[in-house]
């Protein structure tokens, strides 16, 4: 892509995000953002983690971020779905500067994509549960984002989402009406530390992601979570024999998460984030 045409798609994705999508979404749920402060200072490259329980995720994460950091945000999409039609793909593209995310499990051509971008100084932002959530509760992280922040260095920013699955539960195509209440809660960055390996840090960030979604202060990922949230799924050993820990991608699919079930693909809506 020429420079003047790299310009011209810039110039179009911040009049689509700030005057078109930010607006289209505040006008059919209320938001309430809180927390932008502790990403003042945030320079990419970084990735953004939040959980995943509506296709309001992405639109709102995307609206919440203060404009510089969210400008150039990369947004895992479903390459089955999103990238299936030269049509769908541009425009998912351009709205939400996605890229395609295997999630059959093989990977094929978009292996180490996530990494590629990181690499570039491109922000990502990635839902570690792999699939929206069926009844609103969190379900365990997987480890593929967290690889990516250890092997490339970069900090996790964790975001909670309060209210978007009751605003838009799984199974609707639009948000019910009345302007349903939901809440957009960033967390301070989270950096890895000297020797701490994905799996670790996908627990650091599993919970601080959590007590963002209660309410809590203390988002610094130390401490207990609830049942089940901090636990990370295993996944399958890769062929090469190396741990998912050692892998750039952290296994699963390059969104950092495993592929969802057979019986659980999600084929609609932004969920373009990674699911």
């Amino acid at each position: 892509m020429s420079r003047t045409a790299a310009w011209a798609v810039d110039g179009a994705r911040f009049v689509l995000q700030r005057l078109v999508l930010r607006p289209l979404v505040r006008g059919v749920v209320s938001v309430d953002i809180e927390g932008t402060e502790r990403v003042r200072d945030l320079e990419p490259p970084f990735v953004v983690v939040a959980n995943h329980s509506s296709h309001l995720d992405a639109p709102l994460v995307l609206g919440a971020l203060p404009p510089r950091l969210s400008h150039h945000l990369a947004v895992a999409a479903a390459a089955d779905y999103f990238f299936d039609a030269r049509w769908r793909a541009r425009l998912t593209g351009l709205v939400f500067n996605a890229f395609p995310v295997d999630r059959s499990g093989t990977r094929g051509s978009y292996r180490g994509l996530a990494a590629q971008l990181l690499d570039e100084g491109v922000p990502l932002l990635l839902f570690p549960e792999g699939t929206r959530s069926r009844d609103g509760s969190m379900a365990p992280f997987k480890v593929g984002a967290a690889a990516l922040a250890v092997t490339r260095g970069v900090p996790v920013v964790p975001v909670g989402l309060v209210g978007a699955y009751d605003a838009m539960p799984r199974g609707r195509s639009w948000p019910l009406p009345g302007r349903p209440p939901v809440r957009v809660v960033i967390g301070d960055p989270l950096h890895p530390r000297d020797g701490e390996n994905a799996r670790a840090l996908t627990q650091r960030v599993a919970l601080a992601v959590e007590r963002l979604v209660r309410g809590e202060d203390e988002a610094d990922g130390e401490g207990e979570g609830g049942p089940g949230v901090v636990s990370v799924l295993e996944t399958e050993r890769p062929r090469d024999g190396r741990p998912a820990d050692a892998q750039p991608d952290g296994g699963g699919t390059p969104d950092g998460s495993a592929p969802p079930p057979d019986g659980d693909r999600d084929r609609s809506g932004p969920d373009a984030q990674a699911s």
